[in-house]
Parts: C-alpha cells; sequence; structure tokens
C-alpha cells in the first residue's frame, strides 16, 4: 500500500543522513540535541533508505558511549552528555534497532559486534525491573532507580526485550531472564495500569502498548476505538495531547504503525497520508502543527519524524522482513512461574 513514492522516501532519508554528524551521531535536527532512543529510530530508518554504512556507523557511536552497567546519558548536544542519569526505554530500545538492522542487512557479523552492548543495556533493564512488572522509567548511577513507571516506555522497553531476546536466540546466547521479564512487563502493561503514572491526556500513552506489541488483537481494537475521536483529527494527524489542538507527525507515523501492526493498514495509511502537510519541499518533516492556527510549531524539522513517517510507510509497503519490526513476533515468550 504506497503512501508515498519511492523517490519521495529516499528524499526523506536523505535529509535525515544528511543532519549525521562524521562520528556517526544523529541529532534532532542540525546543531540540536540528541537522545538515544529517537537517535535509533533514525538510523532504522537509514537502513530501510538502504544507507547501512550510515545505519552502522549510527550503532558504532551508541556503542562506544555506552556507560558501564549498560546505559546511555538521557541526552546529548554538541556530541556531550548534558545529564546523568539513563532511561530504560533508551537502553531497551537499542535491541530494536540491531534487529532491524539484521532483518535489513542480514548482517550477523554487526549483530556480533555489538552483541556487549544489547546484553549489557537488557540486563540494565532487566536488572531494574520491579517484583509488579514494572521499570522504572529512568535510574540515577549515584541515587537509583525513580520509582515512577510511564506506560509509554514500558511499552517501549517490552518491545526492546522481545528484540533483544529474538538476538540472544539467533546468535545462540538464549537469555530466559529476559524473555520472563517480558513476560511480567506484559502482564503489568496489560492488567496493571494503575502502577503506571497517569499520562492519560498524551497520545503516546493510547497507541504505545499496542505498537510495543504488549497488546494486540481484540483488546488492541478496543483501546484504539475508544479514544479515536479524542485523538485522531481528520486531514491533520494526531494531537499529542488530547486537550490541545496540536498535531505531530512522528505520534501520526506512530499510531499508524500500531494500527497496520493490529491488521488495518487502510487506517494506517490514512493517517500517514493526513500529515503530509508536515513534509518540505527537501523531504523533510516539520515536527508539529498547530491546526486551529495554521501555525507550525515549534519550528523544526526534525530527524525523528522523518524516521517515523519512512518506518510507516515501509511497513505499509510491506516488502521486506525488516517491515516486520513493529508487526512481527520476534521470538516466543515463555511462560512465567
Amino acid at each position: 500500500m504506497t503512501v508515498l513514492t519511492a523517490d519521495a522516501i529516499r528524499s526523506t532519508v536523505d535529509s535525515i543522513a544528511a543532519v549525521q554528524t562524521p562520528d556517526g551521531a544523529i541529532p534532532w535536527f542540525p546543531g540540536g540535541e540528541l537522545d538515544p532512543w529517537d537517535h535509533v529510530e533514525a538510523a532504522m530508518a537509514l537502513d530501510v533508505g538502504g544507507r547501512h554504512a550510515e545505519a552502522r556507523a549510527a550503532y558504532r557511536w551508541l556503542h562506544t558511549q555506552r556507560r558501564d552497567g549498560g546505559w546511555w546519558p538521557a541526552k546529548y548536544r554538541d556530541g556531550a552528555p548534558v545529564c546523568d542519569f539513563g532511561e530504560t526505554h533508551h537502553s531497551a530500545y537499542l535491541a530494536v534497532g540491531l534487529w532491524h538492522h539484521f532483518l535489513a542487512t542480514d548482517d550477523e557479523g554487526f549483530l556480533v559486534e555489538l552483541w556487549p552492548s544489547v546484553r549489557e543495556a537488557a540486563d540494565f533493564v532487566v536488572r531494574h525491573q520491579e517484583s509488579s512488572g514494572v521499570v522504572p522509567w529512568a535510574v540515577h548511577p549515584v541515587t537509583g532507580a525513580d520509582r515512577v513507571a510511564l506506560l509509554t516506555g514500558s511499552a517501549s522497553t517490552y518491545q526492546g526485550l522481545r528484540c533483544a531476546s529474538a538476538i540472544a536466540e539467533h546468535l545462540g546466547r538464549s537469555q530466559p531472564d529476559w524473555e520472563l521479564a517480558a513476560a511480567d512487563l506484559q502482564q503489568a502493561i496489560r492488567e496493571k495500569p494503575d502502577l503506571f503514572a497517569d499520562k492519560g491526556r498524551y497520545s503516546m500513552d493510547w497507541y504505545y502498548p499496542v505498537l510495543g506489541g504488549a497488546v494486540r488483537g481484540p483488546a488492541a481494537r478496543a483501546r484504539l476505538a475508544e479514544r479515536w475521536d479524542e485523538f485522531v483529527v481528520p486531514g491533520f494527524g494526531v494531537r499529542c495531547v488530547a486537550d490541545r489542538p496540536w498535531v505531530t507527525g512522528a505520534e501520526t507515523c506512530e499510531l499508524a504503525l500500531a494500527l497496520h501492526a493490529n491488521g488495518d493498514p487502510d487506517a494506517a495509511a490514512r493517517v500517514v497520508a493526513d500529515m503530509q502537510h508536515l513534509r518540505h519541499d527537501d523531504g523533510s518533516y516539520w515536527t508539529g502543527l498547530v491546526f486551529d492556527e495554521g501555525v507550525r510549531w515549534p519550528v523544526e524539522r526534525t530527524t525523528w519524524t522523518a524516521a517515523a513517517v519512512v518506518l510507516a510507510v515501509d511497513a505499509l509497503d510491506g516488502e521486506h522482513p525488516r517491515s516486520t519490526i513493529f508487526s512481527g513476533e520476534p521470538t516466543p515468550l515463555r511462560e512465567t512461574a
């Protein structure tokens, strides 16, 4: 199902590559900040566009930046960290990107090269998981884990643990503790909503349990239908926040990925088509639009927005194994004890 032409996608991928720095880092925009999660998302888009050398450089940059214990500072600017704590879903997402890279390239050697980072990052997540199944959103090396769990981050962490387990299985280094941790986290996401901070105003908390794979099938359809009219603005895209007239490109395309993963490609294609008003002439994408005023805000074109577009269109086209990164089942879950 084609929403954008191959040439259009190529120009969007090129707009991401143009922002990448010589050491492999991919900031939000030239001179802007970088966070490890969005860096991985941008690297995944590079692989979709066939820029595998640039994607490898992005992952190697993360490999060299890893702190002891398997975490990364949550924010960088001008190549240097500007905070001293790690977010658990940042650590987990490396495995999603690397599994996607393997599906895109069949490069097992690169999985072996980056395995130490995958292992330490997944262990970091599992080490801080609570007995309830939730994973604290952040960990400070001195004061320890923040006690708050976030649903969006946890849903992304769930996908990361699944992909880390897939990498481990493929390399013959099975990690049953990761699979059990993923099962416990999935149960918390599905059955224990009160354990997570109330961020219900944000669309990500609405669709991310579906996008990350923790909720699928009829339960996912019911979840997405329940708040559809709150978040989806026909002709514009998806609100970032339910009570604000502001649509954002990344949230729109992530919803499309969730819809596609749960078997509704037509709705997915419609919402991706709706957000094309954010496209710039060079193929990059504005972050969002205040639609009641017709004002772009913030006034920036972000690599992570462009990456979300590329990944959504790739999923809809469905012409490559990498296209299933959000809809496939990386590895069967073991039953919890």
